[in-house]
């Protein structure tokens, strides 16, 4: 997801998606483990999702002053 789309979200809506993604992030580990992962570019992409997603949340509530 691009970082732009993800500016637009609000702090709820955000926290979805982070959740979501982490979920997708167990998955893709959870399948790389017992060897049926075929896209294994996935992996690194989510955790780089999961980090801007984190990063604007922090932006948004304020905590990163």
């Amino acid at each position: 997801m691009k970082t732009k789309d993800l500016r637009e979200k609000s702090v709820e809506e955000l926290k979805a998606v982070l959740d979501e993604t982490q979920l997708n992030q167990f998955r893709l580990r959870m399948a790389k483990a017992t060897g049926q992962l075929g896209k294994t570019h996935e992996v690194p992409v989510t955790r780089k999702t999961i980090a801007r997603i984190k990063t604007l949340l922090t932006e948004k509530e304020g905590n990163g002053q």
